[in-house]
């Protein structure tokens, strides 16, 4: 069974920085695009970051030049340096990995709190 596991999530003040892992364990083939929602009290979720396996990336507008995705060598990991924090930025985060073998399907992980205090 596949698993996807966030950790990292935390408490810190405005202007600091948090690295979120996700790991995907279990029965892989082959993994496509992961990323990164966010779910703010009251909002909608929101597409924070993806990356695929070659490495492209794309960042919503509101975090572009201040949060990083990147792919870990095995590329079952998936990492979010999130850097100058803003209280705005206060939401669950969840991990998300596309399988592409044997069946198409998105796998999702439980979130992680990130909490920006001001």
């Amino acid at each position: 069974q596949v698993q996807v596991v966030e950790s990292g999530g935390g408490l810190v003040q405005a202007g600091g920085s948090l690295r979120l892992s996700c790991v995907v364990s279990g029965t892989i083939f082959s993994l496509n695009t992961m990323g990164w929602y966010r779910q703010a009290p009251g909002k909608q979720r929101e597409l924070v970051a993806v990356t695929t396996s070659g490495s492209n990336r794309n960042y919503a507008d509101s975090v572009k030049g201040r949060f990083t995705i990147s792919r870990g060598d095995a590329k079952n990991t998936v990492f979010l340096q999130m850097n100058s924090l803003k209280p705005e930025a206060t939401a669950v985060y969840y991990c998300y990995a596309d399988m592409v073998r044997p069946v198409d399907r998105r796998y999702w992980g439980q979130g992680t709190q990130v909490t920006v205090s001001s």
